[in-house]
This record gives C-alpha cells, sequence and structure tokens, in this order.
C-alpha cells in the first residue's frame, strides 16, 4: 500500500445552529450524541427503508463531518438541500480534507462498522491513494459500501447487514425510512441479505454489483439459500442467531 489516503472518499461539512437536529431527522444513527473520534455509519433512505446513500459521520465541534464516496458527493449534498427547507443549515465540500485509512494505525479509530476493516480518521490529503488497498480489504471481508454496491433505492437497510455493522439505532427517534426498518427489525424479518458470491455464480436476477476485477457478484440472496460457510464469520454468526429466536 502506497500512502493511506482513500481518493475515492470525499468530505462534505454540516454547520450552523441546527444542522445536529436536521441530521437527527434524516438519518439511521443518532447524531445528537455523536462525539469526537467515534465515528457513526449511517444511511439516508426512501421513505421505504431502501437505502439511498451509506456514509460516516464525524464529530468535529459544532460541526458534523460526513465521509461519504466522492462519486456521490454532489447527488447527496443536493438530497440535503432538499430538506433543508429554511432551516439554518449550511451544507458543502470540504476540499481542504480527506478520508485515511490504515490497517494499523492504532493511533486512529477504528472504522465503525467492523473493527477488521481498520484505522480510519480525517486530515488533509497526503500523496499516495490507498483506496484499491482498502476495496479488496473491504470486499475481502464481506461489508459493502456506495450506490453501486448497496443499490440506490434498490435494497432495503437491514438488507444492506446494516443493523450488524452498526448502521441504525432503534432508540433515536423517527427518521425517513424508520417506520419499515424498525418493524423488520422487531418481527425478525430480514429474510434477504446482501452477499458476495464467485463471479460464475452470478444469478443477473439478484445482482446489484458485477466486480470482474475481484471475480464477484455482489448479490441480494434469500438467507434460506446462504451457506453459512461460504460468509464472512460475523455475518454467519448474525444469521444462526436471528434464526434462532
Amino acid at each position: 500500500m502506497t500512502g493511506t489516503t482513500l481518493s475515492d472518499r470525499a468530505i462534505l461539512r454540516i454547520s450552523g445552529e441546527e444542522g445536529k437536529a436536521f441530521l437527527q431527522g434524516l438519518l439511521t444513527r443518532d447524531v445528537l450524541t455523536l462525539a469526537p473520534g467515534q465515528p457513526r455509519w449511517t444511511g439516508l433512505l426512501t421513505p421505504q427503508g431502501k437505502a439511498l446513500f451509506d456514509f460516516i459521520l464525524w464529530g468535529d465541534g459544532d460541526d458534523i463531518l460526513i465521509d461519504c464516496e466522492a462519486a456521490q458527493a454532489d447527488a447527496l449534498a443536493k438530497r440535503l438541500n432538499i430538506y433543508r427547507l429554511r432551516r439554518k443549515v449550511a451544507i458543502a465540500r470540504e476540499e481542504g480534507l480527506a478520508v485515511h485509512w490504515s490497517p494499523d494505525a492504532s493511533d486512529h479509530p477504528l472504522d465503525p462498522r467492523l473493527p477488521a476493516l481498520g484505522h480510519r480518521w480525517i486530515a488533509p490529503a497526503t500523496p499516495g491513494d490507498a483506496a484499491p488497498a482498502f476495496r479488496a480489504h473491504r470486499l475481502a471481508l464481506g461489508v459493502f459500501e456506495g450506490a453501486a454496491e448497496l443499490g440506490q433505492d434498490q435494497t432495503l437497510w437491514l438488507e444492506t447487514n446494516a443493523e450488524e455493522l452498526h448502521g441504525v439505532d432503534y432508540d433515536k427517534g423517527c427518521y425517513v425510512g424508520q417506520e419499515n426498518t424498525a418493524r423488520m427489525h422487531y418481527r425478525n424479518k430480514v429474510s434477504r441479505r446482501l452477499v458476495a458470491v464467485p463471479m460464475a455464480q452470478a444469478d443477473e436476477k439478484r445482482q446489484r454489483a458485477a466486480l470482474p476485477d475481484m471475480g464477484l457478484s455482489i448479490e441480494l440472496r434469500r438467507v434460506e439459500t446462504l451457506d453459512p460457510a461460504t460468509l464472512p464469520s460475523w455475518l454467519a454468526t448474525a444469521i444462526e442467531s436471528q434464526a434462532a429466536e
């Protein structure tokens, strides 16, 4: 790996006296209790509870920094502005900062989704690009992100394994898509899961993304058809626990 900068990520800054309250009513994670150095993975959903954007929140004083997919940053800002209305909130690209990653940088926070993903932080960009290395590492652990992999307005938030990856709070109050997300959780109705399968086993009807360079197909498959031996351990354990309830 050369460098630590993730070139495929961008930063949005949410500022203004109503910034945190604004995000609190939109996102799947609690924003009001966000603390410095303790990032949270969250989603902005459709009213039906399907994933539109996923990103990581960072506290920065009174502001919130959104660590998001660079290719979707402008679309995310536009979507947030639709909800902003007359609130005292500013939404802008933070060009002076970048997202960094390293598998071994204990002086920085762990990725909030899964400790095995490694360490993540925000700082000015440095030479080199760690994005390809992180992508390979992330996919090897069965963790998906971004519009292409999750499927914009196609996949219910809990079907993306969001609960297991700490992407939802059930006691934070209402947010967009909350009703269906909570219903699935309390009724134990997550019957399909986003998983990676070898390209030779791809099923186009279930496919969310084809990754020929990795030899993988990311697909939404029914839980009963999944072989636990082929799943990452964290997901196999979660599915086993759900079946036992």
